[in-house]
């Protein structure tokens, strides 16, 4: 068979994995008819605000049903601490809570929904754009936390929606910060009735497993103040030197130049720009506009030694400075969690090695933490996204004993 040919079959099959994993979870909550685009709301003020990290900028209707949902742009900080603007959703569900205390809030962190401005998740929930069928099956998480009762708050991480600026795709700090100061901004929104002492959970999957494991790491120092009760990560990209190999000619290769652009966004001293030949340089702007099913079909199996001047592929440099560095700062595991943790990835996953996960958990056990960590069942290709199948519902129903204190944390160090 002709090699363009099986790459582009693999490709489609590929792109219906990722997309399977949310066709047959039973998503009962959507988004209504599409809407006018909303592109006056994404775009910043001239000059930022003054303001406390999760301050709100301003606020707008979302298509999202299912919930009194709402737009939002609030204040955070990127990789180097400097203020940015981000937006993201808030859902409240319409159904009034029951349980103990105050309603519970959850920080989604989405899954990897691509680069240009209209990837950005809340654009995807409010029903302004229809351009990535990937980026549609983020429900297939938010639906069954709202479900319990909990409201739900998005962010659209840096850079993701407005314009101007550059997503900085899994990059820890800027994850961390954008995904706590979510939950700041749903406080500080009245009108939504949420209070500062409700218990706090953070959920994500693949990127968002990433940013939610930074944000339960991050929280001592950067929102003490919040009640965080738990966090589950799901199939942490915890080492990027490890991604620097394994998505390197693979069928998600695109993923991997995803991350090349995060770096030279939040670390511009470390010159990325300067490895790439042209067709390196050329490959770095089309993949910033592009979404996860484009980087599906488009970049599938490039290898990066042909996108570098001397042909080195990435991973020789991830060895040497100011690389070497920057991927250390990268690397989620080095410090104790705010709360209990669920870990949960596929043994078989195809796109972030079982090793990293596992070795992250690990490293919190040695923290003293408490961690409970879990193999996902995935189907033999594709397994990291048929483990999502999973994913989603383990997720809301860990994360759910711990904000309602229905079910004790227990971890499960010293036996993985």
């Amino acid at each position: 068979m002709n090699k363009g040919l099986a790459r582009r079959r693999v490709g489609a099959l590929a792109l219906a994995g990722l997309v399977g994993a949310g066709v047959f979870v039973g998503v009962t909550v959507g988004v209504d008819a599409p809407a006018v685009a909303a592109e006056d709301f994404y775009t910043p003020p001239v000059s930022l605000p003054g303001g406390r990290n999760g301050d709100v900028i301003k606020t707008g209707p979302s298509g999202f049903s299912g919930g009194k949902a709402t737009r939002v742009m609030y204040l955070s900080r990127d990789t180097k601490d400097k203020a940015i603007p981000v937006t993201g959703t808030v859902i409240v569900p319409n159904t009034p809570w029951a349980g103990p205390g105050p309603r519970p809030i959850v920080a989604y962190a989405p899954f990897t929904a691509g680069m240009g401005d209209q990837c950005a998740v809340s654009k995807v929930l409010a029903g302004d754009t229809s351009s990535d069928v990937v980026g549609s099956v983020q429900t297939q998480f938010i639906n069954p936390l709202l479900q319990k009762g909990f409201a739900v708050a998005q962010t659209d991480y840096e850079g993701l929606g407005v314009p101007g600026m550059e997503h900085t795709y899994v990059m820890r700090r800027s994850e961390a910060h954008t995904t706590l100061d979510v939950v700041r901004a749903a406080q500080r929104l009245p009108e939504l009735g949420l209070s500062t002492d409700a218990p706090v959970g953070i959920v994500g999957y693949s990127q968002g497993g990433g940013a939610a494991a930074a944000a339960v790491e991050l929280a001592p120092e950067y929102a003490p103040e919040l009640n965080i009760k738990g966090a589950y990560a799901g199939a942490p990209p915890a080492d990027k030197a490890v991604l620097g190999k394994s998505l390197d000619g693979a069928y998600a290769a695109g993923f991997l130049g995803f991350a090349l652009i995060g770096i030279n966004t939040a670390y511009p001293e470390a010159k990325m720009m300067d490895l790439a030949n042209p067709t390196g340089a050329q490959l770095f702007v089309q993949a910033s506009k592009m979404c996860t099913t484009d980087a599906i079909f488009q970049l599938a199996f490039k290898q990066t030694s042909t996108l570098t001047k001397d042909g080195k592929p990435v991973s020789a440099y991830m060895q040497q400075e100011p690389f070497k560095s920057v991927v250390e700062d990268l690397r989620i595991g080095n410090r104790k969690p705010a709360a209990p943790v669920l870990v949960e990835h596929a043994g078989s996953d195809d796109i972030v090695p079982f090793g990293q996960g596992k070795q992250m958990a690990k490293d919190w056990c040695a923290k003293g933490a408490t961690v409970q960590f879990t193999e996902l069942t995935a189907l033999p290709i594709f397994a990291h996204a048929t483990a999502a199948f999973g994913a989603s519902g383990s997720a809301a129903n860990w994360i759910a004993g711990r904000l309602t204190g229905s079910a004790p944390a227990t971890g499960n160090c010293g036996r993985f």
